[in-house]
């Protein structure tokens, strides 16, 4: 027995060390990486997913109509990484639209989460405007959202003009309104307010631009979006209004919130993903962080397996775009399967540093991400910065806009777009098509002011992004040098200019001086040859690895 008892004490202890031993390499692995991949896995709790467990998901799955769509992918994790791979046109795009167009545009006030808001923290602010909520709710906003205004052929041309290659709207927010013609749901924009298929309208208009089109749907965290305060839904309640509406219960998913109601709501997110599939045929399928939980990956799997089959048979590469570890078992998002991650904003969020395979950031134009009243608007410079940098870290920039409610993009957020668009039309040799060097720059770290340079590569060129730099300014560039870079620089060139630059290249990297006059303003590009290039480090599965 006393030999025993040691025996067990000696495996326990081993396992023990085995555990503390992992936990610290692990702990060494993610400190080196969350600073240049922003690594890591889901958020504790819920996370905007509805609140609910892995039985009633399961219920949910098995409550779903047969699919007859045939092929390749089956609804779990080694089918979906035996046969998924990051989309080509993707890799070759860097520059992408985002945009957050809803129903949160027309009282235009905090943010996108006006629906949130305005039975909470600004129940008062929205009473003083519109009314008491049991006489204007939410609801009350969608025959205001009359999109008359909405030109589809204008905004496909401006975002061509852009210079973005693939477009993703919100086909759906939060706020579980649908912008597209529906047979799903009736709280949609064909049958209500502007009486059209906003969806189907600009997706013929952007394609006929020759760019992908996708769409976002945030329409999962709808279920508990809604918290009002105890006495705010007594008293709604005990009316019978807005929230508390039978007519409009389906809308809020506030009343019920029962495991029939979340089964209920969780088969009709499915089939609303499925119409967008097969009505738009979708480059790509974008959700928000409410899908990201571990107990929802029954559900995700039959949606991923439902597009990509149907992709399949389209004859064209699609993804999932999706945050955090939503498509990772592992809960690694490092060893993502069968989406492209998106990173939240340009920060402590996003790579820092160079993340090999696929990635986006989405990042907003102004101050918020749907429109608001007297919302600021990022320069042209800044954003042509963010865009550099982004695509020197080997990602590609999602570059949000926010629409009027009147169908109109701002002008101000117009000037912008147009003037990217101009920058790119010079330097997007360095943009498009690129993939990251052994270094993404030098200077222009987080919080980090003046001038910074970003590097890019295309076949046996290396691209130097010149940012805020003024003309005539003589640089060093001492990552160049002969021992950090291998080979001989034989040519200079600025694009946008005739002429080569005259150069030195010695063990102190290259030395050069911009011309007086430059084609472009607040950032520049010197293409560079000579040196031996390191090929793409993009892969199949997007992951840094594999």
């Amino acid at each position: 027995m006393s030999t025993s008892r040691v025996s067990r004490h000696q495996r326990r202890l081993l396992l023990i060390s085995s555990f503390i031993a992992a936990t610290v390499s692990a702990s060494i692995v993610s400190a080196r990486a969350v600073d240049q991949y922003a690594s890591g896995g889901n958020s504790p709790g819920y996370d905007m997913a509805p609140e609910t467990r892995l039985e009633v998901v399961e219920a949910a799955v098995a409550a779903l109509p047969v699919s007859n769509v045939r092929g390749p992918f089956q609804a779990n994790w080694d089918s979906l990484k035996k046969n998924y791979q990051v989309p080509a046109w993707f890799n070759e795009a860097k520059f992408g639209i985002f945009m957050h167009w809803g129903l949160y545009s027309v009282p235009a006030h905090h943010n996108e989460w006006y629906e949130k808001h305005m039975y909470g923290a600004d129940r008062q602010w929205h009473a003083s405007h519109f009314g008491e909520q049991e006489k204007f709710g939410y609801k009350d906003f969608i025959p205001m959202f009359k999109q008359e205004k909405f030109d589809p052929d204008a905004w496909a041309s401006l975002l061509k003009k852009s210079g973005a290659r693939f477009v993703v709207p919100s086909a759906q927010h939060h706020d579980n309104f649908a912008m597209w013609d529906s047979a799903v749901t009736h709280f949609n924009a064909r049958q209500m307010g502007p009486g059209r298929d906003l969806i189907g309208e600009l997706a013929k208009s952007v394609r006929a631009q020759g760019l992908k089109f996708g769409v976002s749907n945030h329409g999962i965290e709808n279920f508990q979006f809604i918290n009002p305060p105890a006495d705010l839904a007594a008293r709604l309640k005990a009316k019978k209004a807005d929230l508390y509406d039978p007519e409009w219960a389906d809308f809020y998913h506030v009343a019920d919130r029962s495991d029939e109601a979340c089964k209920k709501f969780l088969v009709d997110w499915y089939l609303r993903n499925v119409e967008l599939i097969d009505k738009y045929q979708p480059d790509m399928l974008w959700f928000d962080n409410g899908v990201d939980q571990r107990y929802l990956d029954p559900l995700k799997l039959q949606i991923a397996a439902y597009y990509y089959n149907r992709a399949s048979q389209w004859g064209r590469e699609v993804s999932l775009s999706t945050k955090k570890a939503a498509y990772s078992p592992s809960n690694q998002n490092t060893e993502t399967i069968g989406s492209i991650i998106d990173f939240e904003k340009i920060g402590e969020r996003s790579p820092s540093g160079i993340r090999p395979g696929a990635w986006q950031v989405d990042e907003p134009i102004g101050s918020t991400w749907g429109y608001t009243d007297g919302m600021k608007i990022a320069t042209p410079a800044s954003i042509i910065a963010k865009l550099a940098d982004t695509v020197s870290k080997n990602g590609t920039l999602l570059l949000n806009i926010s629409p009027k409610a009147d169908g109109t993009i701002p002008q101000e957020q117009q000037e912008t777009l147009l003037a990217i668009g101009q920058w790119l039309e010079v330097n997007g040799e360095a943009i498009y098509g690129t993939h990251s060097w052994s270094s993404f720059g030098i200077g222009g770290g987080r919080n980090e002011a003046g001038p910074h340079i970003r590097f890019t590569v295309k076949a046996d060129s290396l691209y130097a992004i010149v940012i805020g730099a003024k003309p005539g300014a003589e640089l060093l560039i001492a990552p160049l040098a002969p021992a950090k870079a291998p080979g001989k620089i034989t040519q200079v060139n600025l694009l946008g200019a005739a002429e080569n630059l005259t150069f030195v290249h010695d063990q102190a990297g290259l030395k050069l001086q911009l011309p007086q006059k430059l084609p472009t303003s607040s950032a520049y590009t010197l293409k560079i040859t000579g040196l031996k290039m390191n090929p793409s480090s993009t892969t199949r599965s997007g992951n840094p690895a594999w």
